[in-house]
């Protein structure tokens, strides 16, 4: 599929990507209009069965990105993230989903290059996998 343009729900970490995210937006850094941008206040706040739904409900690909290591708000919370989004992976394969399609980031408040480095290499990413079973399944 040529045309094909993902769409990528993106659960972004209040303090620190997401803060990013507004400095790529001010520093007029061009990266993809896929991204559907999901603000927490955490890494460690999101759900599971969050990015589980956002997987079924038609999502091409699901970005949890936060604090580096060590620098969270909420002192553990990225570490939390890295553990479930590991299981995670695991978990999305038994609905049928590939695991390339669930990452995590870390992306400091101050790194709006890097932000939208990653926005690109996600949306790529994705695109290489073509159009989400579940996608698929809502055309039909």
């Amino acid at each position: 599929m040529s045309d094909f343009e993902p769409t990528i729900v993106a659960f972004f970490c209040n303090w620190c990507t997401y803060t990013a995210a507004d400095l790529a937006g001010t520093s007029r850094l061009a990266y993809p209009p896929n991204i559907r941008i999901v603000r927490v206040m955490c890494t460690g706040m999101v759900d599971p069965k969050y990015v589980i739904k956002a997987l079924l409900d038609g999502a091409d690909g699901v970005l949890v990105s936060g604090c580096n290591p060590g620098d969270c708000h909420y002192i553990n919370g990225n570490y939390k993230a890295r553990r479930r989004i590991k299981l995670l992976k695991e978990i999305i394969e038994q609905f049928g989903f590939e695991p390339q399609r669930l990452r995590l980031t870390w992306i400091g408040a101050s790194d709006g290059i890097r932000f939208a480095e990653i926005m690109r290499e996600m949306t790529e990413q994705i695109k290489r996998l073509e159009p989400s079973a579940a996608r698929l399944k809502m055309v039909i």
